[in-house]
């Protein structure tokens, strides 16, 4: 099953994939990756949820930014190789 995630995500994912090791990367870094992603989705359901209630259009704009942030996050934490995580984090 999570080839087929992996193969879904693939434009994502390759973005961020290196062939290299990464030398400092940490299990915590995956950790935090997905917590941060899980925070920014939880973010975007609330902001469209408040967007809609005062009926601003303008309030997709943070929804839809949060939401391609968390989604992005977590993608790359769930389904990512740990070069992948290592280049979110900025790590060489």
């Amino acid at each position: 099953m999570r080839d087929v995630f992996i193969k879904i995500c693939w434009p994502l994912l390759r973005i961020f994939e290196t062939e290299t090791q990464p030398a400092n990367y940490k299990k915590s870094h995956r950790f935090a990756l997905n917590c941060i992603g899980f925070i920014f989705l939880t973010l975007s359901f609330v902001s469209a949820l408040l967007g809609y209630s005062s009926k601003e259009l303008g309030a997709i704009i943070p929804a839809v930014i949060f939401f391609g942030s968390g989604l992005s996050a977590v993608v790359v934490g769930l389904l990512g190789s740990d070069g992948a995580v290592a280049k979110v984090w900025g790590s060489k």
